[in-house]
């Protein structure tokens, strides 16, 4: 079992970046692919970037390509996601996930963070 515990959500105008970090608990976090969700008022939560194992693949929902990068750090046991060129449509509050497969596009993860707000004013 994983404990995840995300941070550094926060208000930002748009055009600028934040760096959200997601800190896993137990000794086998490099045995977990990692995902980031959000979920926006009155939204269903959404895909936002998925990363293997050791990093070597990722994915990322279209709306994010070119703006958000996800890595990990297993030396940490941490999952970043870099976001840069934030939109007001990029609010919300945003979840990281574990799971032992590796699910490029689904939110069938078994472990759940609590997710930190993003504010992206306009």
């Amino acid at each position: 079992q994983v404990q995840l515990v995300e941070s550094g959500g926060g208000l930002v105008q748009a055009g600028g970046s934040l760096k959200l970090s997601c800190a896993a608990s137990g000794r086998t976090f490099s045995s977990y692919a990692m995902g980031w969700f959000r979920q926006a008022p009155g939204k269903e939560r959404e895909f936002v970037a998925a990363i293997s194992w050791s990093g070597s693949r990722t994915n990322y929902v279209d709306s994010v390509k070119g703006r958000f990068t996800i890595s990990r750090d297993n030396a940490k046991n941490t999952v970043y996601l870099q976001m840069n060129s934030l939109k007001p449509e990029d609010t919300g509050v945003y979840y990281c996930a574990a799971d032992h497969r590796y699910l490029p596009n689904s939110a069938e993860y078994d472990y759940w963070g609590q997710g930190t707000q993003v504010t992206v004013s306009s």
